[in-house]
């Protein structure tokens, strides 16, 4: 049905709809739609060096959620919740019973229980959309991912390596090209991290499978393929963009975390004045 406009502003509502016509007309006719205008490096794969970060609601919860108050009150609508969108595929995460109830309770206990709040590493996927940019290094035969969080970081091997010696907070990373996308197989985790704030969580028999797939010179499609038969009825996919940081000053700032968790780990340590 065509918009009918009339009054003394219909020619300013018009213009206003003229305009916001052309811009997005021109930034479709702008978008490239495939990978092809993406960075190239030396040897022609896509260069994915640079900083990048995700913008939304993942690390809040990564399932469809309204908002919620601030656990502190007197936060206000400072520390809530925003509403997101679901970011698995399917919509849900497929938990076991078992595991399902535990989520829950992890989720009423979130304060306490989540590693974000001790500043301990974040895991993979979840140092990817935590609220904190990350730089991607990278050369022919490996890649460094250094994330703002905490410091924590990761090296993605190129040549193939199998199983980790030990468990990691962060994984063990082995890279490999398909097309244009690169694909991480991540294995040997320990069972300490947390997908989000939501009390999403796994096992020690945790693999997950990630894509970086270029869109456009500033987006990235990330896919993160999660495997755990502990914890869940079937493997389960996560999705979302990862936008570069194109600011002519861009850089990754370490957020110290550690030193911020102190009084909240070791303060009851601590000999009180008097005692």
């Amino acid at each position: 049905m065509p918009i009918r406009l009339s009054g003394p502003r219909s020619g300013l509502v018009a213009a206003w709809l003229a305009g916001l016509a052309l811009c997005v007309g021109v930034q479709a006719a702008g978008q490239p739609s495939s990978s092809t205008a993406f960075p190239r490096t030396a040897d022609g794969k896509p260069d994915l060096s640079g900083i990048w970060q995700a913008v939304g609601t993942a690390n809040w919860d990564l399932e469809a959620h309204g908002p919620r108050p601030s656990p502190v009150i007197a936060l206000g609508a400072v520390g809530a919740v925003p509403p997101g969108v679901s970011y698995v595929g399917g919509g849900t995460i497929p938990y076991q019973p078992w595991a399902a109830a535990k989520k829950q309770e992890n989720a009423k206990n979130w304060m306490t229980l989540d590693p974000e709040v001790k500043c301990f590493l974040p895991g993979v996927p979840r140092a990817t959309y935590l609220p904190y940019p990350f730089q991607i290094l990278q050369s022919p035969g490996r890649f460094l991912i250094v994330y703002g969080y905490s410091y924590a970081r990761r090296e993605i091997n190129m040549v193939p390596r199998g199983k980790g010696p030990v468990d990691f907070w962060m994984g063990w990373s082995d890279g490999h090209w398909e097309g244009d996308t690169l694909v991480v197989d991540v294995t040997s985790f320990n069972d300490q991290t947390w997908f989000d704030r939501a009390g999403n969580f796994h096992s020690d028999a945790l693999h997950v499978t990630e894509r970086y797939t270029p869109m456009t010179p500033h987006h990235l499609t990330y896919e993160a393929v999660i495997e755990d038969p502990k914890v869940f009825t079937r493997p389960w996919t996560i999705t979302l963009p990862l936008y570069r940081r194109i600011e002519k000053e861009a850089e990754l700032l370490e957020f110290k975390c550690a030193e911020l968790t102190e009084e909240l780990l070791y303060g009851h340590l601590v000999k009180k004045p008097g005692r």
